[in-house]
């Protein structure tokens, strides 16, 4: 195979490339790119006779990447928006600026930090828009690597630790970046009245009324299995899980009017606003605290746009802990 040579390359195509991979589709990486389909796919045509591979092959109704078009994506991506960092002709100003930004969060985070996020948006960014949208999974990189999210804020015990392994044995800067916002506690939510919480003035719950109790469990995924049953399974424990939910709110309403036992974050619970309406009780065994982490792509790191974004999330996540404090 014939070694390609860079200079003889149109650097035009890994635009095409980088957005053909984000996309995941032809047709709508041609929509994005304000392009025919038959010229995106004449620009695939083009790399693949220049590098010597396909890069991209049809999968169902979309594409998917050979091995070494998975491969070489995540260079091209960020050299491209270290491109555009360097070429934009205006810098940020968010007071001008209608930039839409997509984070990905559960219910109990936004409720923490979308009031004053709101806020700075206001005052200082009128016209700029937020979408907020699901937290599915507890290791958001593969969102954030395609492009789909700009800044994901969660518990994400596994990809935080991933990140910091991969920065040790690289001595390098990892593909991404995470800051930590703010730490919690889970606790046990009951409503007042449920057999385990009545006739308690301050509700205490055994390890074995706790497994013998039916269960609501909040899962991102779907997944009938969380953190909570790790920890019992390391003491050869188990528990009934009757209802699986993807959001905190949910299990708050569902509890208040049920007997089922559920694991809310402490801080969350005033901003039900049934808080009343819950007996609150300390897990009778011992679990991590929970570290609420922001994560981003490091080829977001210098853009201006994305900065500001983050500082405002970081200035949000400190006021709510001076209301905590309160």
């Amino acid at each position: 195979m014939q070694t390609p040579r860079f200079s003889a390359l149109d650097l035009n195509l890994l635009r095409v490339f980088d957005e053909v991979m984000a996309s995941k589709n032809i047709t709508r990486a041609a929509e994005r790119l304000n392009m025919t389909q038959p010229a995106v796919s004449n620009a695939l045509r083009r790399l693949r006779e220049a590098l010597g591979d396909d890069l991209v092959k049809r999968a169902g109704y979309g594409i998917e990447p050979t091995p070494r078009g998975a491969a070489l994506w995540p260079s091209v991506r960020e050299a491209l928006a270290l491109l555009e960092n360097e070429l934009a002709p205006n810098r940020f100003d968010p007071a001008r600026s209608q930039q839409n930004f997509v984070l990905a969060m559960a219910d109990a985070t936004a409720a923490m930090l979308m009031p004053p996020l709101i806020e700075t948006l206001e005052q200082d960014a009128p016209n700029v828009n937020l979408r907020i949208v699901p937290l599915t999974t507890r290791d958001p990189r593969t969102l954030i690597e395609a492009g789909d999210i700009d800044v994901a804020i969660g518990y994400f015990p596994a990809a935080v630790a991933a990140i910091g392994l991969a920065s040790m044995q690289s001595g390098t800067a990892d593909t991404f970046s995470h800051s930590q916002l703010y730490s919690g506690q889970y606790v046990c939510v009951m409503r007042r009245a449920h057999p385990l919480a009545k006739r308690r003035k301050n509700p205490t719950v055994s390890i074995e009324e706790y497994c013998e109790a039916k269960h609501l469990l909040v899962s991102f995924s779907g997944r009938p299995y969380g953190f909570i049953d790790e920890a019992l399974a390391s003491m050869g424990r188990t528990r009934r899980i009757v209802l699986t939910v993807n959001q905190f709110f949910t299990a708050g309403r569902v509890v208040a009017g049920s007997d089922l036992l559920t694991v809310l974050p402490r801080h969350f619970l005033s901003a039900t606003g049934i808080r009343d309406e819950f007996a609150v009780a300390e897990l009778p065994f011992d679990v991590p605290p929970v570290h609420v982490d922001m994560i981003w792509h490091r080829r977001s790191q210098a853009n201006d746009a994305q900065q500001w974004l983050r500082h405002a999330i970081q200035a949000a996540a400190k006021a709510q802990l001076k209301q905590w404090a309160k």
